[in-house]
């Protein structure tokens, strides 16, 4: 299965997320609509992460998702970075068929809501820097990952 990547916009993320990004003038922007965590007892996490650049095309066989908690990337120094998600299939688990991955640009992040299948965080490009919010008990809900059929994320063929 192939998936081609697309730009990251608010609209086309929506059904997964939000979409962060900074104002464009001075002033504040709050980012509080996808914010989740579904358990009392869960406290908030923010770390901060370093990731290797991958190539393009990218195989995966891997999917996760936070049962309970949304979970917020925002780079903070970045070139471009993928947001691939898939909607829940009859069974619960990731529908790959009707996955969707998308290009960030640098200056973007995401929150994906809670309970939202998603692929492990990739940067493409370059090393990225990112800080990372979610919140977690420590029980086994914190973090699913499952083994889906294998897929590839390429860029959109320009040549046309």
């Amino acid at each position: 299965m192939r998936l081609t990547l697309e730009p990251l916009t608010a609209e086309a993320f929506a059904p997964f997320g939000e979409v962060l990004s900074a104002p464009e003038a001075p002033g504040r922007t709050y980012i509080d609509a996808a914010l989740a965590n579904r358990r009392a007892q869960a406290k908030p996490s923010l770390s901060f992460t370093f990731k290797a650049p991958s190539s393009l095309p990218l195989a995966s066989t891997v999917m996760e998702r936070h049962l309970h908690s949304s979970q917020s990337f925002v780079p903070m120094e970045a070139g471009r970075w993928l947001a691939i998600v898939a909607p829940h299939g009859a069974d619960g688990r990731p529908d790959m068929a009707r996955a969707k991955a998308f290009l960030a640009r640098p200056d973007q992040g995401v929150t994906y809501g809670a309970d939202v299948w998603h692929h492990p965080f990739t940067v493409i490009d370059r090393p990225g820097r990112f800080a990372v919010f979610m919140w977690k008990d420590g029980g086994p809900e914190d973090d699913e990952f499952v083994e889906v059929p294998a897929f590839e994320v390429v860029l959109p063929d320009v040549a046309g």
